[in-house]
């Protein structure tokens, strides 16, 4: 785990040395400035201060600090920038003092803000310690910002000391954790029962494979969850230009955010039946590369024409989902960082999902919402799916045209699931290209926590850590 522990960035209990974070509005700070003690008038008379949104008033006494004062947020302010201010306080323990709807967003972003990815850096933790606010599960705000630092870890690492075997190791600690079986496929055996997984990897010389961990009673609802985990991605033969290479570590960005929804799950003990497929790989160049024009047979036996090398997500995704299909879920997941299309129609920040299911999109964005992990439905236009035909083949997987990739992606998706009971395609960046409130510049989970909410909801909302 990257810098400071999560479990002491928010500690229980209450102490006389803590010092207050009072949130005040500018009506508010108008009207009440003259009943305050008279160092913090002279305090914000010296500072200018006027409570504008997030600013801060920082009040000295005779033991040092002694109170913060916030401006409010103004309306459309992220969630988590009260909790973000973390990173603007010099070391101690502060007490939040503000709205109770504000504080569980507050305590979860105050951890979130304070991550670093620094493991090849000597750079001293900020001990800036929150306690936690009343009416507040800190179990909760600990087991959600843990696995947002080992989404967050996983994304970052960088490719020469993160590839499939890696990737298992992971997912073996999270299952030896919780007491969940993981199998693991390679080889021959790779190669004759996951055949387009076996051709992405095939060209690596880290060897690919598909993970497969189980957990949960067999009675229990079946939640399967699929991620993308292409441990870097040069193309292949179509090889990316250098500047859209930089970031392709994060391209097992959909695997490291099932982990942590995985972790999530086990942790809170959901009564579900619980599978994770990962199909991890790396797409590199060599003399067994795969080509354009190359046709493949997959797991469902439909045959794929290669149109592009660079859409390789799409081909071991195809495989780990004919698999999980076959179980016959109560719901199937996959999450992958999957077309540049997305970001062009939505940007970085906000991940398009896919489902036939008005049911489930309603819940998803419901709960997307609450928890501040924003998403956005995006439609399943079956017209398109002739952009993805060709005549010598069932599907390619690239595509003509250019138009609407995200959705001849998911589409294609869609071709490997007919069991599942309910299926959504989530196409995350998993990046902040640039910082935000709780959310430092690097890898970044996306819509794990609101299909944690959603899950919580349906199969259990009153289950705690």
């Amino acid at each position: 785990m990257s810098g400071m522990k999560v479990e002491g960035m928010v500690v229980t209990g209450s102490s006389a040395r803590a010092v207050p974070m009072i949130v005040t509005s500018q009506a508010d700070w108008k009207k009440d400035l003259a009943k305050l003690p008279s160092p913090v008038r002279a305090a914000a008379a010296a500072m200018g201060f006027e409570a504008a949104p997030l600013s801060l008033l920082l009040v000295q006494g005779p033991q040092g600090l002694a109170a913060v004062y916030v401006g409010a947020p103004a309306q459309g302010d992220d969630p988590f920038a009260l909790g973000a201010i973390a990173s603007k306080l010099p070391p101690g323990t502060y007490r939040f003092d503000g709205p109770l709807a504000q504080a569980e967003l507050v305590a979860l972003g105050w951890c979130l803000e304070l991550y670093k990815y620094d493991p090849y850096r000597t750079v001293a933790p900020r001990k800036v310690v929150l306690e936690c606010p009343k009416g507040v599960d800190r179990a909760r705000v600990i087991a959600l910002a843990q696995a947002a630092y080992q989404v967050r870890d996983l994304i970052n690492t960088p490719a020469n000391l993160l590839g499939p075997q890696e990737i298992e190791d992971a997912g073996r600690a999270i299952a030896r954790t919780h007491g969940a079986k993981l199998s693991v496929t390679t080889g021959k055996a790779l190669e004759k029962g996951f055949p387009l997984i076996h051709t992405v990897g095939a060209a690596s010389s880290r060897p690919p494979r598909l993970i497969d961990i189980t957990w949960g009673k067999m009675s229990a609802p079946m939640v399967t969850l699929v991620g993308k985990g292409v441990c870097f991605d040069t193309g292949g033969l179509d090889i990316k230009p250098s500047s859209n290479m930089l970031l392709m570590k994060k391209d097992m960005g959909g695997a490291a955010n099932v982990l942590g929804l995985a972790q999530l799950i086990m942790a809170a003990k959901l009564p579900v039946r619980l599978r994770v497929l990962i199909p991890a790989v790396e797409n590199s160049i060599s003399g067994t590369a795969f080509r354009p024009g190359d046709v493949f047979m997959s797991r469902k036996g439909l045959t794929v024409e290669i149109g592009n090398t660079d859409a390789e997500g799409r081909l071991i995704l195809a495989d780990a989902l004919a698999l999980a299909d076959e179980g016959a879920p109560d719901l199937l997941i996959d999450m992958a960082t999957l077309t540049g299309a997305a970001r062009v129609a939505l940007g970085p920040d906000l991940p398009p999902f896919f489902t036939d299911d008005d049911a489930l999109a309603n819940d998803l964005l419901k709960h997307s919402m609450l928890v501040n992990d924003p998403l956005w439905r995006l439609p399943l236009w079956r017209p398109y799916t002739s952009m993805i035909e060709t005549p010598i083949a069932d599907l390619n997987n690239a595509g003509t045209g250019g138009f609407a990739g995200a959705m001849t992606a998911a589409l294609f998706l869609r071709r490997f699931v007919e069991r599942a009971k309910a299926h959504v395609h989530f196409d995350i960046f998993g990046w902040t290209p640039t910082a935000k409130p709780g959310r430092p510049k690097g890898g970044e989970h996306q819509a794990m926590r609101a299909v944690f909410a959603m899950l919580q909801a349906r199969f259990g909302e009153s289950i705690k850590f």
